[in-house]
């Protein structure tokens, strides 16, 4: 997704996507560890996903919108 949709998002929203994709990640790990992964591809997007939401709330407690 990109940074900016996560922009339009309130910071609860952000905090529980980030947290659903960190449960994807552990399932997608798992999978990877027991040869039935879903591919790389998958996992590097969910980490570059978790980064850029990360981002938004960085941005967010910088501006004062905690």
């Amino acid at each position: 997704m990109k940074a900016s949709k996560f922009r339009d998002m309130a910071k609860e929203d952000l905090i529980r996507e980030e947290s659903e994709l960190r449960r994807q990640l552990l399932r997608i790990r798992f999978q990877a560890a027991a040869g039935q992964t879903e591919g790389a591809a998958k996992m590097k997007d969910i980490r570059r996903d978790i980064a850029r939401i990360k981002t938004v709330l960085t941005e967010m407690e910088r501006q004062g919108l905690r």
